[in-house]
């Protein structure tokens, strides 16, 4: 059986994509479907490369059973050959992906969605950074992904 490969993005992968990325994982521990994935994160951006997700987000997240494990990096060129879906937290990134794409990938592999296409119970059109906000902006983006990232998983599995 050929693996679906999922790809989480949002600007500097330390806050929103890794959260995606571990409640996907979580949800497909919980279903027993883990073989049947490939899941990872990466950012537009490339500030945070290397850097564990943010102490913040992490924290919320093991509140709810969920742990980040992930490492900051970069969307290249080749993760538009490797992954069946790549995700966009919000409009910006979802611009830049598709920008780089039409400059750098030679197929059309990958599907790019907004996560926010798979959201049945928040009227968000975009997963909001919480990075320059509170501490309760962090379980609300956890909240938010909670939703879509089940939608997206009851879309696909």
């Amino acid at each position: 059986m050929k693996k679906i490969s999922v790809l989480f993005v949002c600007l500097g992968n330390i806050c929103r994509s890794p959260a995606a990325e571990a409640i996907f994982i979580t949800l497909l521990e919980k279903k027993g479907l883990t073989d049947g994935f490939i899941v990872d994160s990466a950012g537009t951006g490339s500030w945070h490369i290397g850097k564990k997700a943010d102490s913040r987000m992490r924290i919320a997240a093991e509140r709810r059973d969920i742990n980040i494990l992930s490492r900051a990096r970069k969307i290249t060129s080749k993760d538009f050959e490797k992954f069946n879906y790549i995700l966009a937290m919000d409009d910006s990134n979802f611009r830049n992906i598709q920008d780089l794409k039409n400059r750098t990938a030679p197929t059309d592999f990958a599907s790019i969605k907004k996560i926010q296409e798979f959201r049945s119970v928040f009227n968000e059109q975009e997963v909001p950074d919480p990075y320059f906000g509170g501490d309760d902006g962090f379980d609300y983006v956890l909240d938010i992904l909670e939703d879509s990232v089940k939608g997206f998983l009851e879309s696909v599995a």
